[in-house]
C-alpha cells in the first residue's frame, strides 16, 4: 500500500482538522519508534496514520468498522490487527500483541494528552517541553479530561516502560516531527 492510498482513504472519512493532526501525529511517533528500534517505518507509519480512519463517522463502531474501510485500499490482515488492537478493551477486544502495537496503545491517548499540553505552553512546541511538564498535567485529571490516562499507564506496563521513560520517548518523537506536521497541515489549510 502507497501513503498516498492511506491518506486518501483517511481523508475520505475525517475532515476535521484534529483529527487529520492527531493521525498525521500517530504516524510520525510511530516512525520514530520504528526507526529507532530497527523496524519497518513505512509500515508502522501507516499503521498510524490510519489508526482511527473509523473513528470521525463511525465514533459508536470505532475499530469495528475499521477493518471494512482498510479493506477498500486492500489492508492486510496484520494491518486490520494494529490498528483494532489500539482501541484493546475500549471499543475492541483484539489484544496489542506485538511491540509494534503494544506502542500504538500506549502513545495514541499520550499524543493528545502531550498535544493539549503544548498549546497550553508559552512556546506552543514540543521542543521545550520536559517530561515534569507533562507530568503535571496528567495528574490534573480535569485537564484534557478525555485524554484516557488508564490507557497510557497500561500501554506503558505492556512495554515494560516506565511512565517517565514513555513520556520522555513521546515528546522526543513528537519533537523530531513537529515541523513537518505543521507543514503538512499549513498544506491542508
Amino acid at each position: 500500500m502507497e501513503r498516498k492510498e492511506a491518506i486518501e482513504l483517511l481523508k475520505k472519512y475525517n475532515k476535521e482538522e484534529f483529527h487529520i493532526r492527531h493521525a498525521y501525529t500517530v504516524e510520525s511517533v510511530m516512525r520514530y519508534f520504528a526507526k529507532v528500534k530497527g523496524h519497518d517505518e513505512d509500515f508502522w507509519g501507516l499503521v498510524g496514520l490510519l489508526h482511527d480512519v473509523d473513528f470521525e463517522q463511525y465514533p459508536d463502531k470505532h475499530c469495528q468498522k475499521a477493518p471494512e474501510l482498510l479493506k477498500e485500499i486492500g489492508a492486510d490482515s496484520k494491518m486490520i490487527h494494529a490498528i483494532c488492537s489500539h482501541g484493546y478493551g475500549i471499543c475492541s477486544d483484539v489484544k496489542p500483541e506485538h511491540e509494534m502495537e503494544k506502542i500504538l496503545y500506549a502513545i495514541d491517548e499520550l499524543t493528545g494528552l502531550i498535544w493539549a499540553t503544548t498549546k497550553m505552553r508559552p512556546s506552543k512546541s514540543t521542543k521545550d517541553m520536559e517530561v515534569s511538564s507533562l507530568k503535571k498535567k496528567f495528574k490534573d485529571k480535569k485537564f484534557a479530561a478525555g485524554c484516557a490516562r488508564e490507557t497510557i499507564k497500561q500501554g506503558a506496563e505492556q512495554l515494560g516502560w516506565e511512565l517517565d521513560e514513555l513520556f520522555e520517548k513521546t515528546i522526543l518523537a513528537m519533537r523530531d516531527y513537529e515541523d513537518e506536521i505543521e507543514d503538512k497541515m499549513k498544506v491542508e489549510k
